[in-house]
């Protein structure tokens, strides 16, 4: 048995290498970085994190801290589901889904990694083992970069040994974006995966319209192209704009994805272990997913999410963000071919550079 004997969590703000920008959030220059190391009475340790996009990750320490921590404090840290239903009713009162959801999510892939650590065993056997091998994506986050700069960025990753690639849209007006789309498709070939991503920019009728003039450029997926809680608003611009759907890097329950994949609004669930409430929830997506024979992709958090993805058949493709964090881990993400290589170290296998980010701390 393993008994949680400690919990530690800190926030970090952590600059941007260079500033990032999408038709929600505007541009970007850090993002908030919440990271969780929880100790068993045997002293092995399990890591977790979650992150935020400039704002609130001190909320959601201060969650851990005061909350989390004293509820699981000599506890058995096998137990999982458990712990995660604790941890739940113990804020659920205070707010479904939000910093909430990224609380638990963070101590719930520390608690993976400690069981997956205990046993010696790298977490995507632990959950499945299905193929280490994960298609990647670069995702791009590049609304406000020029034409020249968008195709500049696409070189770089193409010269990184990515085979499939995200960009933004949501400009002002649909003909840049169909411009955008039209040269990124030119440079790229006819069956090169090039995926576009709007951030919920978009009514459903502007969604429907933007799909329509996209259609030609043959993009794998339109991601977000409106508010997550428009489940209705999904249906109809899968069923009439033409272009299959990913979504759910902004549901933060279970039942949020029950019901946007049940009323068929999306063709890729995308869930981000990181706020839907950790590998525990993650899981339970997948498994939702593959039993309406849709396949999942991810959102975020690479390094970790390569794990889950390499555990279940169903899953499609890996996102890989550009917000640095690769600068604070020992051991970055390999890619292979176009894929990315869940590792076989114990665990998730990140490990934090503590000293580089405690100069970053605010919380």
């Amino acid at each position: 048995m393993s008994r949680i004997a400690d919990l530690e969590v800190a926030c970090y703000a952590v600059p941007l290498p260079k500033p990032l920008s999408d038709a929600t959030h505007g541009t970007m220059r850090a993002f908030e970085l919440v990271v969780v190391w929880l100790r068993d009475r045997d002293g092995a340790e399990g890591t977790g994190y979650t992150y935020t996009v400039g704002t609130g990750g001190a909320a959601v320490a201060e969650l851990v801290r005061r909350y989390l921590a004293p509820v699981l404090a000599g506890e058995d840290a096998e137990r999982i589901e458990a712990l995660w239903r604790k941890m739940w009713w113990t804020l659920h009162y205070g707010g479904r889904g939000g910093s909430v959801a990224l609380a638990v999510s963070a101590v719930d892939i520390a608690l993976w990694d400690l069981l997956a650590r205990r046993l010696g065993r790298p977490l995507w056997r632990l959950l499945g083992g299905h193929d280490p091998a994960v298609p990647a994506y670069a995702g791009g986050i590049d609304l406000d970069l020029s034409l020249d700069e968008l195709l500049r960025q696409t070189e770089e990753n193409l010269a990184k040994g990515f085979r499939a690639i995200k960009m933004k849209v949501g400009r002002p007006r649909l003909s840049e974006d169909v411009e955008r789309v039209r040269a990124m498709r030119e440079r790229l070939g006819p069956d090169f995966p090039l995926m576009v991503d709007a951030n919920m920019r978009w009514t459903v009728d502007e969604a429907i319209r933007a799909a329509r003039a996209l259609a030609p450029f043959a993009p794998l997926w339109l991601e977000e192209p409106t508010i997550p809680d428009d489940v209705h608003g999904h249906v109809r611009i899968l069923r009439e704009g033409g272009l299959p759907i990913a979504a759910g890097e902004n549901l933060h329950t279970l039942h949020e994805f029950v019901h946007l994949i049940a009323a068929g609004g999306v063709s890729y669930p995308e869930p981000d272990v990181t706020n839907c409430g950790g590998i525990t929830v993650f899981m339970k997506i997948c498994r939702l997913a593959e039993s309406f024979n849709l396949p999942v992709t991810s959102h975020g958090a690479h390094d970790l999410t390569v794990h889950l993805l390499a555990a279940v058949p169903n899953a499609s493709w890996l996102e890989c963000h550009g917000f640095g964090l690769d600068r604070f881990l020992r051991h970055p993400l390999e890619l292979r071919d176009g894929a990315a290589i869940a590792p076989e170290r114990p665990g998730h296998g990140l490990e934090f550079d503590r000293a580089a980010l405690e100069r970053l701390r605010i919380a």
